[in-house]
């Protein structure tokens, strides 16, 4: 791809950011690091973001285990090979640490921009020099499309991850810089009541990430949920059919 590529966007405003008429964002790469970065053109003073699968955080995360939250809520324990859908790729983080705690994961992005930060991430991981964090990057298929348009026909999975984006708290309680471009950059997850009904068609449990506060998705009570201080992960299953 060229070293740089714009997108124009008219996704919904978040409070504060520039007009979506003014606003605009590029692919930019590193010319030290070779990573390839999303940089916000009407933000000139912030730094570009990447998606980064070999950071310092990242390999904390994985060296928790199957003991933190995330792995517990997609049902690890006592798997292997466990096939993952994640609905919502981001910066493909979450799908990473499954990867590397042995997971198989289809990951899904409909943002193009997103869509070659993570293609990115993925070929410097299988690059580096440690195996394991190879062999991690090889169990990710990446799709570009909007989950919606992902059906049962294209696989089969016993868990589909959504972590649809946080809602907006307004200007008393701005998210970090990171979140606050992809939001100017993919909008809000209006549909996310949606994409949750469409991921138990999907997989028989799905999870789905949650501000420790916030009300479950579509109002739609989970039948379980894994808690942490800042998150949980609520849990649903797939109704069984009658014989």
């Amino acid at each position: 791809m060229p070293e740089t590529s714009k997108l124009k966007t008219r996704n919904t405003k978040p409070e504060g950011a520039p007009e979506p008429e003014r606003r605009g964002f590029s692919l930019q790469r590193d010319p030290v690091t070779g990573a390839l970065g999303l940089r916000a053109d009407h933000r000139a003073d912030w730094k570009p973001i990447t998606a980064d699968w070999l950071a310092r955080e990242m390999l904390r995360r994985i060296a928790a285990g199957k003991k933190q939250l995330l792995a517990r809520a997609v049902g690890m324990a006592g798997r292997c090979n466990l096939r993952v859908v994640d609905l919502t790729g981001g910066l493909g983080r979450d799908a990473f640490a499954l990867a590397a705690l042995g997971a198989r994961v289809t990951l899904l992005e409909r943002q193009p921009l997103l869509v070659e930060l993570l293609r990115d991430a993925q070929t410097r991981a299988r690059a580096c020099d440690k195996p394991s964090m190879v062999q991690a990057a090889d169990r990710i298929s990446i799709v570009g499309s909007n989950a919606i348009d992902f059906g049962p026909a294209q696989g089969e999975f016993d868990v589909a991850y959504v972590d649809p984006m946080y809602p907006h708290q307004g200007r008393k309680a701005l998210p970090q810089k990171e979140m606050q471009l992809l939001r100017e950059l993919a909008g809000d997850d209006e549909d996310a009541g949606q994409l949750l009904l469409h991921a138990l068609t999907l997989a028989p449990r799905v999870a789905v990430k949650r501000p420790s506060k916030a009300a479950p998705i579509a109002d739609l009570p989970p039948q379980a949920a894994i808690r942490g201080t800042q998150a949980r992960y609520d849990i649903y299953l797939r109704p069984r059919t009658k014989e």
